[in-house]
């Protein structure tokens, strides 16, 4: 039974990520949190600063993390397979009519919205992630700054970004 709920609940996620990397995350929260309570709030939440660290998709690494804690290597092979079954699958078929249709308004209308609602889920896992006084604090509002600026008007690594905070942040005890 548990393999059947890890199969439709990471299927479920790969077949709604649309738009990028953070877009799965509020669908993710959805199931194995507040749905399967597989994992709590705190420790979904430790575990996107966690899966940060390591390359690769963080849909795999989280449908890794939730299906070893919950049936082990089976578990987390199952939840990964249903995670990335959807998106193939959806690519395969898509890729057999993009070309065609791609500049029709329709589908330039639908990826519009589609980037946009994202974008909003985005900003919502967010501000999910962080507590506001820890945000509205001096000292955390110039590390927003300074990494929102690295990340967009630099071509250093994203990782480089992170890994030099996480360092910085351990050296001075930043809390």
């Amino acid at each position: 039974m548990i393999f059947w709920q890890l199969f439709l609940s990471f299927f479920k996620i790969g077949l709604f990520a649309i738009g990028g990397a953070y877009s799965f995350l509020p669908l993710t929260e959805k199931e194995v949190v507040e749905k399967y309570h597989w994992l709590t709030k705190s420790e979904f939440l430790d575990i996107s600063g966690f899966v940060k660290m390591f390359p690769g998709a963080i849909s795999v690494k989280y449908a890794t993390y939730t299906g070893y804690k919950i049936a082990g290597v089976a578990g987390a092979m199952v939840a990964n397979f249903a995670n990335l079954l959807a998106p193939a699958a959806c690519i395969m078929l898509a890729s057999a009519f993009y070309f065609k249709f791609k500049s029709t308004p329709a589908v330039k209308g639908a990826f519009s919205m589609i980037q946009i609602v994202v974008f909003a889920m985005i900003i919502a896992v967010a501000f999910q992630a962080i507590s506001l006084e820890q945000v509205s604090r001096v000292s955390s509002l110039i590390v927003v700054v300074i990494a929102f600026s690295l990340f967009t008007c630099t071509k250093i690594e994203p990782a480089l970004i992170i890994i030099f905070a996480g360092v910085l942040g351990a050296l001075l005890k930043f809390s």
